[in-house]
């Protein structure tokens, strides 16, 4: 065995796990295809779930301090609502970029002995009784590696879970959206018109405190399929998508950064095959929900790390492994149902108009803002106990302490 453990893909759950397998002190590596690593990234929000895992490990002050701005509002299909009382206390969201997160979590993981290696793409997969090997292109050519256990973490279309075999459940179609990071002036800025159209969705955030000029486009069009990754994207792209929703194209400037996004919506039917797993966005791939993708992902890497290391240092009991499936598989389910459910409050638009307003007025009641909210975030896990009844923390993460 070259490793323990390999993790393919560098993202918010493959460094989480990472974090977790070293931690443990698991001789880990991490494979991330990408030479360069953006300092850039369509994903924003820091869920307050993820923040208490992280000052449960010590690791709080590097991501966020008294001053990181909050999100204090929640949508349903773009239904918003205040997240405010008792709600704004266990379920606010920090306004964390997404790659600096990644970049946080990638240091730590390093600190802690993870090798990371850029440009490196796994073209391959075998495995058997006692392991799994990859074969892996990177600057220098391909080769091959070997580990007991291997991790997909590399997204929606994982060529992990390609190579392994794993089955899906198509749940709905692709969709297609662009982000793009543009400089415009104030005359161009007061042209744009966010919302909901009849072909889409066209938004319009401030990006940089320090330049009011600067503002990120976002756009989404439900069931059209995006070009495929080896296309790049252009200036032009980003003005036909905005053309065709609102009828408009913007005069763009300068374009800070751009990048599109979009998959057809997938759960896997196991996440485990053999000795490879799956996690994150490669297991359970659904439209962007209020950051549920992010904290899915990393929640999937931290119940999966502490029983890799088990196995790994031979004190798992008989079937710790499978437990994976068990407890994240229907928190995967939930994400995607969630993320589809929002989808008839926004197309087609003449028809979702009536919805919307019935919507408002339920998500004016605090217990099913709540519910809205904590779809996802509020897990209970399976508990397999002695048929008496159960005490209601039981299967749950264990509170906050003051």
């Amino acid at each position: 065995m070259s490793d323990p453990v390999i993790i393919v893909g560098g993202g918010a759950a493959g460094l989480m796990l990472a974090c977790e397998l070293g931690l443990a002190e698991v001789p880990t590596v991490v494979l991330e295809r990408r030479d360069e690593l953006p300092e850039r990234s369509g994903g924003m929000l820091l869920n307050a779930h993820i923040a208490d895992f992280l000052r449960m490990r010590g690791l709080a002050g590097r991501f966020f301090g008294p001053d990181t701005p909050t999100w204090g509002r929640s949508h349903f299909g773009l239904v918003y609502r205040n997240i405010d009382g008792e709600l704004a206390k266990t379920d606010y969201d920090l306004i964390v970029p997404q790659w600096r997160s990644e970049q946080l979590l990638r240091e730590r993981a390093v600190e802690l002995g993870v090798e990371v290696r850029l440009g490196a793409e796994v073209v391959g997969l075998e495995q058997d009784a006692a392991g799994v090997t990859l074969t892996v292109a990177g600057r220098d050519g391909a080769g091959r590696m070997r580990a007991r256990y291997v991790v997909g973490c590399d997204g929606p279309g994982s060529a992990v879970a390609q190579a392994a075999g794993f089955d899906f459940d198509v749940l709905a179609p692709s969709y297609y959206g662009v982000i793009a990071d543009v400089v415009v002036d104030d005359e161009s800025q007061a042209l744009f018109r966010a919302g909901s159209y009849p072909d889409g969705q066209f938004g319009v955030l401030p990006v940089n405190p320090a330049d009011p000029c600067e503002v990120r486009l976002m756009t989404v069009e439900f069931d059209r399929e995006p070009p495929g990754g080896a296309v790049p994207v252009t200036v032009h792209e980003i003005r036909s998508t905005i053309e065709r929703i609102t009828g408009r194209a913007p005069d763009l400037r300068a374009v800070r950064w751009m990048t599109r996004y979009g998959s057809p919506t997938r759960l896997a039917r196991r996440y485990r095959v053999g000795r490879v797993f799956l996690a994150g966005d490669a297991a359970h791939p659904h439209p962007p929900s209020s950051g549920h993708g992010m904290n899915t992902a990393v929640h999937d890497a931290v119940n999966l790390g502490w029983k890799l290391a088990a196995a790994v240092r031979g004190w798992a009991p008989a079937g710790l492994l499978d437990t994976y499936d068990d407890e994240r598989r229907p928190v995967g389910e939930r994400a995607c149902r969630r993320a589809l459910a929002q989808i008839p409050l926004q197309t087609p638009l003449e028809q979702a108009a009536p919805l919307r307003e019935i919507f408002a007025e339920l998500m004016r009641s605090d217990e099913v803002n709540a519910f809205l909210v904590q779809y996802v975030t509020k897990v209970r896990y399976p508990f397999a106990g002695d048929g008496g009844p159960a005490h209601p923390l039981l299967g749950r993460c264990c509170p906050r302490c003051p």
